[in-house]
């Protein structure tokens, strides 16, 4: 396990906004157990599988040091929880842009589209041809006036 691979996919900006998010781990009635898999290896294993998006079996899991079922484990419970819409309101809020539900939907959704392969065409022909996303210094789509809809 790489502590540089987990701070390139949790960086320290993006852990301090989530670890107040990541809803606290269950307590076991009995107690004993194996000892929980640390938040942080698990939040960026997720996100380099959303980012990559690769299955669970593609997991590197002597990267992270995490399993693929406790990476799935983990983010169904944290799904339940809500914890990925609360995350993306913080950041949000964090860069200081306007609220996501205030987002045209398909700057909300221009990552996922774009890793379906559906996204920009960057070259060929066609209405979407030569056009291309506004970013932020982060990466992440930016609407412009000029890019809302009307």
């Amino acid at each position: 396990m790489d502590q540089d691979f987990i701070a390139l996919w949790a960086p320290d900006p993006l852990w301090d906004i989530a670890s107040r998010l990541i809803p606290a781990a269950p307590v076991r009635p009995q107690g004993g157990g194996r000892r929980r898999v640390d938040d942080r290896r698990v939040l960026a294993a997720v996100l380099y599988l959303t980012q990559a998006g690769y299955s669970w079996w593609k997991l590197p899991e002597e990267l992270f040091g995490v399993t693929r079922a406790t990476a799935h484990r983990r983010f169904a419970e944290w799904s339940t929880a809500r914890l990925w819409p609360d995350l993306h309101q913080a950041i949000a809020a964090h860069l200081a842009v306007a609220a996501p539900s205030d987002w045209p939907p398909a700057v909300v959704d221009a990552i996922a589209t774009l890793a379906a392969g559906e996204g920009l065409n960057r070259g060929g022909r066609g209405e979407r041809a030569g056009r291309a996303t506004r970013r932020d210094t982060g990466g992440l789509p930016v609407a412009t006036p000029e890019h809302r809809p009307s």
